[in-house]
């Protein structure tokens, strides 16, 4: 059984940094492209930066220089690492973990971050 367990997520001031990680199991992780996404309310999910298994990074031009991916697949984590963040980050945030080839997708259960003075 997949699951993906998000943590790190909570209230932080403007211009404060939060560290989010997602462990994985159940899954060949170092196979797999690793996202987070976030929602906002009354928005639609959208990709704010994923990194293949080759550790080719992509990052949304809202969070470019302030947000940075990395994964440890020996830990089977990918952390988003959130710096200079605005209330606009305001979202929940969700891992994703995807193998085209396989055909396989999969979504943690999401971690909220609040940004507000």
């Amino acid at each position: 059984q997949v699951q993906l367990v998000e943590s790190g997520g909570g209230l932080v001031q403007p211009g404060g940094s939060l560290r989010l990680s997602c462990a994985a199991s159940g899954l060949r992780f170092r196979r797999y492209a690793m996202g987070w996404y976030r929602q906002a309310p009354g928005k639609q999910r959208e990709l704010v930066a994923s990194i293949t298994s080759g550790d080719i990074t992509n990052y949304a031009d809202s969070v470019k220089g302030r947000f940075t991916i990395s994964r440890d697949n020996a830990k089977n984590t990918v952390y988003l690492q959130m710096n200079s963040l605005k209330p606009e980050d305001t979202a929940v945030y969700y891992c994703n973990a995807e193998h085209t080839s396989w055909g396989s997708n999969y979504w943690g259960q999401g971690t909220q971050v609040t940004v507000s003075s």
